[in-house]
């Protein structure tokens, strides 16, 4: 294979999983799991909305996770199905796109998480606090706040992929348009996007993961 610049690694191709005998088993599991979540986030979105009697901070925030949810699955799995019964499919840019969707969906419902774990901790230690610090205009701030921070880090990840140089014809033995494995297939040194891979990905985590710890 000759290499290509970062141009040219449009011609890298995701080859599936469609010579797999299991791959219909594969495709009726994923596909059922899809239509269960998806509809099961639609009944709690729908229950929200038509009861005022949940219209508090922490159904907000369930609200905002159940949409993540469907937005995370639908990023993943439709394309999914897709590419396993595909061969030898040019997916640069789809893929580069669905990532970058993945990454904001992914690290948004960690945060919404967090969100809701600590609203719950104010509301058993500060009962009677709890209306004065967790207000409507807090929670969207909150909420808006993940959201900006977790679009630019996620641009940023994109932005480094599209530097990386590629050989034309790189085939990717996967159905599904993960990070790890492009890394795996770059030509050439992927050092710079790999350390911001680990810090972005040890602070995406840590800050989370201390929120729930902590309450």
């Amino acid at each position: 294979m000759g290499a290509g610049n970062h141009m040219g690694a449009s011609q890298f191709l995701l080859l599936g999983l469609s010579d797999n005998p299991e791959v219909q088993l594969l495709f009726g599991v994923l596909l059922s799991t899809y239509l269960i979540t998806v509809l099961k986030n639609l009944l709690i979105i729908l229950a929200i909305s038509s009861d005022s009697h949940l219209h508090t901070p922490m159904y907000f925030f369930l609200t905002n996770l159940s949409f993540v949810d469907i937005s995370f699955i639908s990023t993943t799995v439709p394309k999914t199905l897709v590419n396993i019964q595909a061969q030898g499919k040019d997916i640069y840019i789809g893929c580069l796109t669905q990532l970058y969707f993945l990454m904001i969906f992914a690290a948004t419902d960690g945060f919404l998480l967090t969100l809701m774990v600590c609203e719950g901790f104010v509301a058993f230690c500060h009962p009677l606090y709890y209306m004065v610090i967790v207000n409507p205009h807090l929670c969207c701030l909150l909420v808006l706040i993940c959201w900006f921070i977790i679009f630019w880090v996620a641009l940023i990840h994109i932005l480094l992929l599209r530097w990386l140089t590629f050989c034309i014809g790189t085939e990717i033995p996967h159905f599904f348009c993960e990070l790890a494995q492009i890394l795996k297939v770059a030509c050439f040194d992927t050092l710079i996007k790999n350390i911001f891979l680990f810090v972005a990905t040890a602070l995406l985590c840590v800050f989370p993961l201390t929120g729930i710890i902590f309450s």
